[in-house]
């Protein structure tokens, strides 16, 4: 990790450097369940309604580029899972594996905590061992394990759960 690496909160123009992260995690891994790239509106409808609903948005930037975004939101509809939030970290594939998630997720822990979030959830491609060990490093423990649950690419994927009790 760079000494000039920075979290702050993200901005509105911050979303296209965002979406360019988002698609290209889309076309390179499978730790979007998607596959096909989004345009910058739909980063934007996401953003605000984000923002609308009280949740973080942050960005890890270095040398004043967007490197990395966490974010958090709902787990599931209704209020009693009004204490559990799902996370996402991702990071732009130049800057992986340098400590860009760390930092992301530290802060994400922090913000949960000021907001008295009482669980964090990760949702992770059983195959990403990169991430099932970043998580791990940091308290979360494997809750559930969803064989098939995806299709990606003609792949049939199979979805781990994290948790963290805050």
């Amino acid at each position: 990790m760079s000494a000039s690496m920075l979290i702050r909160e993200a901005t509105l123009e911050d979303v296209a450097a965002i979406t360019n992260i988002y698609n290209e995690v889309i076309e390179q891994t499978n730790a979007i369940y998607r596959e096909t790239p989004v345009d910058e509106s739909e980063r934007i409808d996401w953003f605000q309604d984000k923002r609308t609903n009280g949740f973080p948005v942050i960005v890890a930037t270095e040398n004043n580029e967007i490197i990395g975004y966490g974010v958090y939101g709902s787990f599931r509809f209704g209020e009693g899972y009004a204490h559990t939030v799902e996370h996402s970290v991702h990071i732009l594939g130049k800057a992986r594996g340098k400590g860009t998630g760390s930092k992301l997720l530290e802060e994400l822990i922090a913000i949960a905590m000021r907001e008295k979030r009482h669980v964090m959830v990760a949702a992770i491609d059983s195959t990403n061992s990169a991430s099932i060990s970043l998580h791990r490093k940091y308290g979360f423990c494997e809750s559930a394990r969803m064989p098939e649950i995806a299709k990606k690419n003609g792949l049939l994927l199979d979805l781990v759960l994290m948790q963290k009790i805050l």
